[in-house]
């Protein structure tokens, strides 16, 4: 586990007995320390926080942080007396006093481990050799590793999650029989105190979408977890998700129906839809191997439909009177396709992005293969260029020989990591971050290993169950990596030159330890606020909650805010494998609201444009 921020409280925990550090039952004017269980029915453990010393007191490298470890409730810190008996205590804090510095060392091939060691001396954390009925001593020795006792575990304490007010959309008649609908005081929650509205209660807009056999029996033939709509992004047979399919700035609905093509939807710019109808017609009947994007692949505005068929990519663009043409899709490249003719794609295998990889305003399609990465760029025509003999990349594919990447446990990632316009390649692999930059002439260097950790090793067992992102999290800053791992989200700021910082726990919730699993549980990061920065997104089981960003990359405690979308049965039975929601602006305010394809149909959440409060 990496590093918790200073904010997070944590229970600091001995990997030889799986007790925790703390205080005598009867503490000891010498502010002893010890470790020893904390029943049920007795006093809260002990919770500390690691406060980083500033460059100037610690003289550290980037490897090598220094902190200061805090008791969360006393103020007191981690303290080498320097005794004759080595016993370590909880002592006032001394400014830049180094018996209270300690670094923290990860221990090679444990997760999560880590030994405390002393600036002052090198000695190490460990247990005394008496157990007393108080509790075992905390005593420093000369590192061992083989020594179990020198090992602790970080164990981030448990979320202070709150409420947030909530609006009820209640139904209105009018004179002349229009309906519409009028927001009013919800009493579902219980808010904090001073707490502002964010988002509405959910309101169903349309009866179809949905996957009751009378909203049309809509199932997924082709796991899309990546949903359509968004460059670099595609949905298979069955799928539904949003997409501003006319360039009006809205989201509109849109489903692959395996019979018809793509349906749509177009938002009325209200919060509601109008009734379906048949956006594009295949060339022939989609297969549940095609897979579907909408994408502006010109710069011109206007989003196209993108297929990966059988024969290979298929294109209709969209003129300006919004029709698709040619109809069934101009067959642009005998390439990145499911048939054998277009070199055996397979999804469950070979990523595949459309992406503008140099800056130039088009998109050009990329893909990993077997054999390593292939790229085919857009021409000044718009024009797909041929794929090559050889791949652009020998790295990041499926074989043993591009370096064993397989897509359930391996993301991979086009990304701007320096700030020159162009996307470098960047994969997280069994053994941790691997970046490969782009030169000016479009050639993509040879892998880096940049970071160790996000990482199957490091505990992020599949793509699935911890989603990661690249992303930047502050206003001006280069792309960082964001990821829900085991113990919560863990953030690693970017450098701007490709390499990234040490990766660092900023928020102890939306992880494996707080009960969210990919099999119940949606988690994105949408800026839901409209300040510029991204916001963390949960569909739980009671509902949405929203963990605000604090514009400089830490995050505030998650937040339910709407009572809706969530798998337990009071918050509407949501499923994963049934019911895609999203964060999208269906209204061209600016503002993402929450949308769900249930049972019955189409529910919103609109946004309220409230910035959340947590106390």
């Amino acid at each position: 586990m990496p590093v918790p921020t200073e904010e997070l409280k944590l229970e600091i925990v001995n990997a030889a007995t799986g007790e925790r550090l703390g205080a005598m039952a009867a503490p000891s004017a010498a502010g002893t320390l010890v470790v020893r269980a904390f029943p049920d029915d007795g006093p809260d453990p002990d919770l500390w926080q690691l406060s980083p010393v500033p460059a100037a007191q610690g003289g550290y490298e980037e490897d090598d942080q220094a902190y200061v470890v805090r008791n969360a409730v006393s103020g007191k810190v981690l303290d080498n007396p320097a005794a004759a008996d080595r016993g370590v205590r909880q002592w006032d804090a001394g400014n830049g006093k180094k018996g209270q510095q300690w670094h923290l060392v990860p221990v090679e091939g444990e997760a999560g481990l880590y030994v405390i060691e002393g600036v002052a001396d090198g000695t190490v954390l460990d247990l005394s050799s008496d157990p007393g009925a108080d509790g075992t001593r905390v005593v420093l020795r000369e590192h061992d590793d083989a020594s179990v006792s020198q090992r602790w575990r970080f164990v981030p304490a448990e979320p202070e999650r709150t409420s947030d007010a909530v609006l009820r959309w209640a139904p209105l008649s009018h004179w002349n029989s229009r309906q519409s609908w009028r927001l009013g005081p919800s009493a579902a929650l219980r808010p904090a105190p001073g707490a502002s509205p964010s988002f509405s209660d959910l309101l169903l807009v349309l009866d179809a979408y949905g996957s009751n056999p009378d909203a049309g029996g809509w199932k997924s033939d082709v796991a899309t977890p990546a949903p359509g709509g968004q460059q670099g992004r595609w949905a298979g047979t069955g799928a539904r998700f949003l997409a501003d399919t006319a360039g009006t700035g809205r989201a509109d609905l849109v489903g692959i129906r395996s019979t018809k093509g793509a349906v749509t939807s177009a938002a009325r710019g209200d919060g509601t839809f109008d009734e379906e109808q048949l956006l594009h017609q295949g060339a022939t009947a989609p297969t549940p191997a095609d897979l579907w994007s909408f994408a502006d692949l010109t710069g011109d505005g206007r989003p196209d439909v993108v297929v990966l068929c059988t024969g290979g990519v298929r294109v209709s663009a969209q003129a300006e009177d919004g029709t698709f043409a040619p109809a069934g899709g101009e067959l642009v490249l005998k390439a990145f396709g499911h048939g054998k003719q277009a070199g055996e794609w397979d999804a469950a295998k070979h990523p595949r992005f459309l992406v503008d990889t140099t800056g130039d305003g088009r998109l050009d399609l990329v893909g990993c293969h077997d054999d390593g990465v292939w790229l085919s760029r857009q021409d000044e025509e718009g024009t797909f260029a041929p794929l090559g003999d050889e791949p652009a990349l020998r790295a990041f594919g499926h074989d043993e020989e591009a370096g064993g990447w397989l897509a359930d446990k391996h993301p991979r990632f086009l990304v701007d990591t320096t700030g020159d316009g162009r996307l470098d390649l960047v994969g997280c692999h069994d053994d941790g971050v691997w970046l490969s930059l782009q030169d000016e002439d479009g050639t993509y260097a040879e892998p880096l290993y940049v970071r160790d950790d996000f990482g199957v090793e490091q505990g992020w067992s599949s793509a699935e169950e911890h989603p990661r992102f690249l992303t930047a999290t502050t206003r001006d800053g280069a792309v960082d990596i964001v990821g829900f791992g085991p113990q919560g989200v863990v953030v690693s700021r970017g450098c701007g030159d490709g390499t990234f910082e040490p990766a660092k726990l900023v928020l102890n919730d939306f992880g494996a330890a707080q009960g969210w699993t990919a099999r119940k549980h949606l988690r994105v990061l949408a800026d839901v606020t409209g300040d510029g920065t991204p916001d963390i997104v949960g569909f739980g089981d009671e509902g949405v909650w929203v963990a605000h960003n604090l514009g400089d990359g830490r995050f505030e405690q998650a937040q339910l805010v709407c009572r809706g979308f969530g798998y337990g049965d009071d918050a509407g039975a949501w499923r994963v494998d049934r019911h895609p929601r999203f964060l999208a602006d269906i209204t061209g305010e600016g503002r993402v609201d929450i949308v769900g394809f249930g049972g019955p149909g189409v529910y919103v959440a609109r946004n309220l444009c409230r910035r959340f409060r947590t106390r």
